[in-house]
C-alpha cells in the first residue's frame, strides 16, 4: 500500500514538472502568474526546517547513548563529505580545462548582468578564506538564538543542538524527560511533511513555470543558454559525471545499496531539490524519504542530513572551480598548476561555507576568484544562465547528502544488510 502510494506521488510530481515546463515555456505570463502558488510551498518547507533541524538534532545525539560517541560519527561524516567533494572539484576542473568553454569577452551577452549587480550581491561579504573561516567560526556561535531561528541561520542551531541534546543524556531522568518531548516534536513534523508531500506536484511545477516565465519563456531561455551553452555543457556534464558515476559507487561499495532502489527512494527530494534550488527547504523531504523509505537509521540520518544540508556542497563547489577557469579563459588569463591547485582546495573549503538557499554559491564564489587575483566583476558573465545551473548543481548536493548518510550509516553498523 505504501509503495502504491509513493509511486502515485512520484508519477504526480513528474507530472508536475513537465507541467510547469510546458506552462512556463509556452505562456511566460500565465507562469509567472502562478509562481506565487509555488513561493507557498517554498513557504511551508522553510518553515519546517527551524525546527526539524534542531528537533532531529537533539534526538540524534542523545539516541548515541553515550555522547563520546559523537566524535567518531562526526569525524567520519566529515571526512566523507570533504573528500566527495574535493573529487568533484576534480572532475570540473579536468573538464573544463579540456573543454576550454570560455570565449572572447566581447562576444558574451552581458547586457542582464552588470558589475554594480555583482557588487550588490557581494556587499559585505567576506572575500578571502581566511575572512570567510573567521566568519564561519563566529557564525557558530549567535548572539541570540532566537534570531538565528527567525534568519533560518542552521549552522549555529546545530551547534547548539548538538550541545543541548549531549547535555541532556547526561542529568538523567530529567534529560530523559525532554528528549522524549522532542522526539514527539520530531514525529509531528515529520508528519506535516509527509501532508506537504501531497501538494509538492503543484508547488514544484508552479515554481518551474515561474522561473521558465521570468526568462521570458522559451524564447527568452534558449538564447541564454545558447550564448554560454559551452559553459553550462561543461559544468553539467561534470555533474552527472560526479552524481551518475562517483556518488553511485560510493553508494554500492561503501553504503552496500542497490542504487537504482536508492535513487527511487530519493526521487522526490531531488526533484524537489531541482525546483527549489535549495538543500535547506529540501531537507524535510530528505529526512522522510530516508527513514521511511530508505532503510537508514533515523539516529544517522538526524545527524548526517541537517549537516550535510550545511556544510556538504559537492554541487556549489564543483560549479565554483569550473566558473573561475571560465571566468579566467574569458578574460584571457592562464592559470598555472599553482593556481589551479589554489582553485581546487579553496573551491573545496568555501563550499563549506555557502548556506543551504537559491544561489549561495555566488557569494562564496568571491573567495575563489580572490584567491587566483581573477576579476570579481567576471561573475556578471555567468549570472544570465546561473539560476538554471543553481538547480542542478543543488540536486547534486542533495544526492551527495543522501549516499553520505547510506555510507556513515554501513561504517556504524547501523545496517544488518545489504
Amino acid at each position: 500500500m505504501a509503495s502504491n502510494s509513493s509511486n502515485r506521488l512520484l508519477l504526480l510530481i513528474i507530472i508536475g514538472i513537465f507541467s510547469g515546463i510546458v506552462l512556463g515555456g509556452f505562456l511566460p505570463e500565465t507562469g509567472r502568474a502562478v509562481a506565487f502558488l509555488g513561493e507557498l510551498f517554498l513557504r511551508a518547507l522553510f518553515v519546517m526546517v527551524v525546527p526539524l533541524v534542531m528537533s532531529s538534532m537533539i534526538v540524534g545525539v542523545s539516541s548515541l547513548g553515550d555522547v563520546r560517541k559523537l566524535g567518531q560519527l562526526g569525524g567520519r561524516t566529515i571526512l566523507f563529505f570533504m573528500t566527495t567533494t574535493a573529487i568533484a572539484v576534480a572532475i570540473g576542473l579536468l573538464l573544463v580545462l579540456v573543454i576550454h568553454p570560455g570565449v572572447p569577452l566581447e562576444s558574451m551577452d552581458t547586457s542582464h548582468a552588470t558589475s554594480e549587480t555583482v557588487s550588490e550581491r557581494m556587499e559585505d561579504k567576506p572575500t578571502t578564506l581566511g575572512d570567510l573561516l573567521k566568519t564561519i567560526l563566529t557564525n557558530m556561535v549567535p548572539q541570540n538564538l532566537f534570531a538565528a531561528m527567525a534568519n533560518t541561520d542552521v549552522l549555529p542551531l546545530i551547534v547548539f543542538s548538538l550541545i543541548f541534546g549531549g547535555i541532556l543524556t547526561t542529568i538523567g531522568e530529567q534529560g530523559h524527560i525532554v528528549i522524549r518531548l522532542f522526539e514527539g516534536i520530531n514525529e509531528a513534523i515529520m508528519g506535516i511533511v509527509h501532508l506537504l508531500m501531497w501538494v509538492a506536484p503543484i508547488g514544484i511545477g508552479t515554481l518551474i513555470a515561474g522561473r521558465l516565465g521570468e526568462a521570458g519563456g522559451f524564447a527568452g531561455f534558449w538564447p541564454q543558454l545558447q550564448t554560454l551553452g559551452a559553459y553550462a555543457g561543461t559544468v553539467i556534464l561534470a555533474l552527472l559525471l560526479h552524481g551518475l558515476i562517483i556518488l553511485p559507487i560510493a553508494l554500492r561499495f561503501l553504503g552496500k545499496q542497490s542504487v537504482p532502489d536508492y535513487a527511487k527512494v530519493m526521487s522526490a527530494a531531488l526533484m524537489t531539490a531541482f525546483s527549489t534550488s535549495s538543500s535547506s527547504a529540501t531537507m524535510p523531504l530528505t529526512i522522510e524519504s530516508l527513514i521511511e523509505k530508505g532503510n537508514i537509521s533515523r539516529r544517522t540520518v538526524s545527524f548526517v542530513i541537517p549537516l550535510g544540508a550545511t556544510i556538504n556542497m559537492n554541487g556549489t563547489a564543483l560549479y565554483e572551480a569550473v566558473a573561475a577557469v571560465f571566468i579566467a579563459q574569458s578574460y584571457g588569463i592562464e592559470l598555472g598548476l599553482g593556481e589551479t591547485i589554489i582553485v581546487l582546495l579553496t573551491a573545496t573549503l568555501s563550499a563549506i561555507g555557502a548556506a543551504g538557499i537559491p544561489e549561495a554559491g555566488l557569494v562564496t564564489m568571491v573567495i575563489v576568484l580572490k584567491a587566483v587575483d581573477l576579476p570579481i566583476e567576471g561573475v556578471s558573465l555567468i549570472l544570465v544562465i546561473d539560476w538554471f545551473l543553481d538547480r542542478c548543481r543543488t540536486t547534486i548536493n542533495v544526492w551527495s547528502d543522501a549516499v553520505g548518510a547510506a555510507v556513515i550509516d554501513r561504517a556504524e553498523g547501523n545496517q544488518e544488510k545489504a
